[in-house]
């Protein structure tokens, strides 16, 4: 699978809340877009929207507190990753949920640091949501 390469970093800080502070500031500047749901527009999925309220339910299910700033370091350069990316995601039916198939973007930040951003799609609305967004092993 091809990774694309982003020029965002990751967010720096060692604390959750300082992270969060910042992912938030980035999250409401793409919210002020809108008037409705928070989305990005794709163009591996010809300009569709990727709503992002669904990685936000994700994040705080996590139970422990370095995982969720883990995964939460990455979120400037996973929207990047999907506004940006051509290259195929690794794509397949939901195990749990027939009716909807898993994206996963491969990409690589400017410090080289791999991570994957994954979006579920729904077949019979073809609506698609980020659901998760991790950094390589």
């Amino acid at each position: 699978m091809k990774a694309y390469r982003t020029k965002a970093n990751k967010l720096p800080g060692t604390d959750f809340h300082e992270v969060r502070k910042k992912a938030d500031r980035f999250y409401d500047q793409i919210k002020r877009r809108t008037k409705r749901r928070a989305y990005v527009r794709s163009a591996y999925f010809k300009k569709d929207k990727i709503f992002l309220s669904l990685f936000w339910q994700h994040l705080f299910d996590k139970e422990k507190w370095p995982d969720r700033m883990r995964r939460l370091k990455y979120f400037p350069a996973a929207i990047e990753l999907i506004r940006h990316s051509h290259f195929d995601p690794k794509s397949k039916d939901n195990p749990n949920n027939s009716s909807e198939i898993l994206h996963r973007f491969c990409g690589i930040t400017s410090d080289n640091d791999i991570f994957y951003a994954q979006i579920k799609e729904n077949k019979k609305t073809n609506q698609k949501f980020l659901i998760s967004v991790f950094p390589e092993k």
